[in-house]
This record gives C-alpha cells, structure tokens and sequence, in this order.
C-alpha cells in the first residue's frame, strides 16, 4: 500500500540526519501532516542555518544529539550515511519502531501509477551505467530521469507534477540497507570488491545489502558472468515467477547474455531463439570511452533496457549520445604523443584496477586516503603495465611498499607533501618519466579528503596542471 493511502496526520516521525535526503524527508513528511523531529550529530554554523529554516516551517530540530530516541517516535527515517550500529537505531530497535531510509520513503511515497524502476548497484560503475540507461530510454522516446545518487531525487521524482514512463535509477548500499520493500522491474549488480567495511562491519553484509536489489524483480536480474559474486545474489533472491537471470560479458555471450564479438555489443537474452539467434546492438566503437570496464557498464544499461522492451536501434542511438561525467576515465591532452587521463572518481582499488586495465604502459599517478584498503593485489595485476608510478597524499606508502614487493622495477616518484598544488608537481613527475605512446593516468585507488575537498577538486587539480603544462611546457 503506498504512504498516501495512509493517514499521516500525526504521526510521530524522526528523521535522522540534516543535508541533502535528511532535509527534502523531513519536509515531505510534515506537509503530509506528520509531527517530524529531526535529529543531527552536528552543531555547527551549516546545521543551525538549516535546522533555522526547518523550524520557520513548523519542524522540530535538535541539533548535536543523534543518538537517542525522541520519546514517542512512532517511524525513524535516515539519511543514507548514519552507521546501522548508532545508538539511535538500537533504541527504535527495542521500541518496535521501523527504520526506513530515503529510497524507502520514495518507494512508499510512489502514487498508484508510479513509472517501474530499473535500479542499478555495485562497487563502481553505477553512475556511469544509469546515466548511459537514461540515455537508451530516452533515445528509446520514454519519459525517464536517472534519479537516486545522481540527477533527480528520489522523492522528487516521485511526488513532483512531472510524471515518467520509467526510473533509472543508481542504489548504493547503505540506501539498499534501509529499503526492505523495494522492488524493482529488473535490476543489475555491476560488480562486488571490497568498499564501505566499516560501514557494514564485513564484506558479507555488504553483499547482502547490495543483493537486496534483486528482492522481488519482475523482469530481470542482470549479473556480471565475470564475478560470480553477482550471480550468486541472484541465485539467492526471491524473484517474482518468471523472472531471468541475464548476464553480461566482455567474451562471447552464451544464451540469457549479453557480450561482445568482434567489436560488435549483441544481446542473446531478449531474442526469440536465444539458442541460435543473437541481436546486434552497438559497436563497441559507440561507448564513450570503449574503454573494458565502461563496455560492461554499456552492456548493462542494454540488458536492463532490453528488459524493459527497448528496441536494438535504441541501445545504440543512446549509447552514441551519452557523454560521461567529468573525472571518470576522461582525455585531458595529448602532449608530445603522451595522453593524459583523469580518472579521480577511481577512490578505491577496485576501480583503479578497471582504469589501469584499458591502457598500456602507464605512468600512474596514484595516492590519497586508504580508508583501510591493501594494494597488493592492485600492483600484482597492473605491474606488467607501468611504466613509473608517482605517488601523492596521506597513504600514500601502502602503495609503495606494494609496489616494491611485487614492482620492484618500477620507477616511482614519492611526492612528501599533501597540499593542493601536489597536482602540479605529480604531473610534472610523471610527464617526465613518460614516453610517446604512453598514458599519464590519475587513478588514485584512494578518497581524496587528505588534499581536496572531493574527488571533483582532486580531478580538476590534475587536468589544471596537464593544461598548464600542455600551454606553458612547465607546471
């Protein structure tokens, strides 16, 4: 039953967490006549001019105290970051108090003829593949928003005048923890490595949250065939009767695939004889970079559209379309046969292994903050690709010392210094162990909050510095 079918006036709900879901929940659920007390670890200048405004509108904020319970809370809605183990939801946990968190109030807010969503997960990957999902359905003519992490919110999209055909929509694992009604008409995990563990508290929470995903599909549970961990979560949803599992590979797809040959994307899971038959669908020269990783972001953007009937000619129109957001795997320059990359959206290993994987050889520029990461296995399956290594930021000797047990040969440049204008230097470093036909790539494999404010500054920093250095011949 969706919440507008239920009276809200009255009741008593706490919303955990200020900012950009906390503050749109709490005034969604107080125009629905809700009594809403909004709870926030922080009292600073930023929260006390939110919680001001809040409060010019008739809610309730209590600010540098999240962890205990407002007496009476019949319902607690948290934004995605607050930890499961805060104080805050063993208490609703001993009153019998629901905890829902953002996308959960969407799902539930959705009216009777809400648009199917298409929901995307994984370690990485996800913005990509939504983004290049809107592209398909648009280029496909439905009305559709990439909503969720990126683009539209959720709630906006579900309760504002203009109405869709159909959602893409990107789920991370915390909003997947808080979202046990969810159900989507299909949906895919691009992939599982280790990420947010202390989040989680161990590898297999984090799998199940990101599998929650799968619960209830209609249509189509789309997995990576190179990572088994993916087809296991489907192997383990309850899936409505009827519901496929359909993979995607970078090889030559078996039936319920989608894969490459020979440079063409073809389809073996939506076409009449799957056995014998298979669609083209795009070329690989049509994803934008053709680089492996983002040719199986595309291939699932495909399957999920093809799960939602999308014509084979929409699949390539959309992918020719789509431009990828700034600092994911993006030309800079090309100085003196040298190409410099800007991958700064690579915060973890896992991601750094997909962006050193689609060149060769490679200077690497890597360095930031660990938040707990190993790089052993990063630099095992990379060595034979570097060419020299500079290395910036806070922890930035775990990779070193990586480096050197399984690298030795590598040259590498160690940047002692965290201040912003690092970049500079890093890029001076690695133009200078570079050779024509190599790639200068940042793919730091670490977050960025030692340096920069965000991985955005971070990528902006390096592709300011290549300019500089593309302009001036120095940095």
């Amino acid at each position: 039953m969706g919440i507008r079918k239920v009276s809200w006036n009255g009741k008593r709900v706490t919303v955990a967490g200020l900012g950009v879901s906390g503050i749109p929940a709490a005034r969604v659920l107080h125009g629905l006549g809700a009594v809403v007390t909004v709870v926030n670890d922080g009292d600073d200048e930023r929260s006390r001019a939110q919680a001001d405004e809040l409060r010019a509108e008739g809610i309730t904020v209590r600010l540098g105290d999240g962890d205990t319970l407002p007496d009476g809370t019949e319902l607690v809605v948290t934004t995605p970051g607050w930890r499961p183990d805060k104080p805050l939801f063993a208490a609703a946990a001993e009153a019998g108090v629901e905890v829902w968190g953002d996308v959960e109030l969407a799902w539930r807010l959705r009216g009777p003829d809400a648009a199917p969503w298409l929901a995307v997960t994984g370690t990485n990957g996800k913005t990509t593949t939504v983004r290049m999902l809107a592209s398909i359905l648009e280029a496909a003519g439905l009305r559709t928003a990439a909503v969720g992490n990126i683009g539209v919110s959720l709630l906006d999209a579900v309760l504002g005048e203009e109405t869709y055909d159909v959602l893409a929509v990107e789920l991370s694992s915390y909003q997947l923890h808080w979202a046990p009604s969810l159900r989507a008409h299909s949906a895919a995990v691009l992939n599982l490595a280790p990420d947010h563990l202390d989040w989680h508290g161990s590898m297999a929470a984090y799998a199940a949250d990101k599998g929650r995903i799968y619960e209830g599909n209609q249509v189509a549970c789309v997995y990576n065939v190179a990572d088994k961990a993916t087809e296991d979560l489907v192997r383990e949803a309850d899936v409505e009767e009827g519901c496929r599992a359909i993979g995607f590979t970078l090889g030559t797809p078996g039936p319920s695939q989608l894969g490459v040959v020979e440079g063409i994307l073809v389809d073996r899971a939506f076409v009449e004889n799957r056995q014998k038959q298979a669609q083209e669908l795009a070329e690989v020269a049509d994803v934008n970079p053709p680089a492996p990783h983002n040719v199986a972001n595309a291939l699932a953007a495909a399957a999920l559209a093809r799960a939602f009937g999308v014509e084979p000619k929409a699949v390539r129109d959309g992918l020719r379309a789509f431009r990828p957001d700034p600092h994911r795997i993006e030309l800079v320059e090309e100085i003196e046969g040298v190409v410099f990359v800007d991958d700064s959206k690579a915060t973890n290993t896992h991601a750094a292994e997909a962006s050193l994987a689609a060149y060769d050889p490679i200077v690497w520029i890597a360095g930031g903050l660990a938040k707990g990461a190993t790089f052993d296995e990063l630099v095992t399956a990379s060595a034979k690709r570097l060419r020299g290594v500079v290395l910036i930021g806070a922890d930035r000797a775990l990779i070193r010392e990586a480096l050197a047990r399984h690298a030795p040969e590598v040259p590498v440049v160690d940047l002692d210094r965290t201040d912003t204008g690092a970049m500079s230097e890093a890029v001076r470093e690695a133009a200078r162990l570079a050779r024509p036909g190599d790639t200068v790539l940042l793919a730091p494999a670490c977050a960025s909050m030692d340096m920069f404010a965000n991985y955005n500054k971070r990528g902006e920093a390096f592709a300011d510095a290549v300019r500089a250095l593309a302009t001036t011949g120095r940095v």
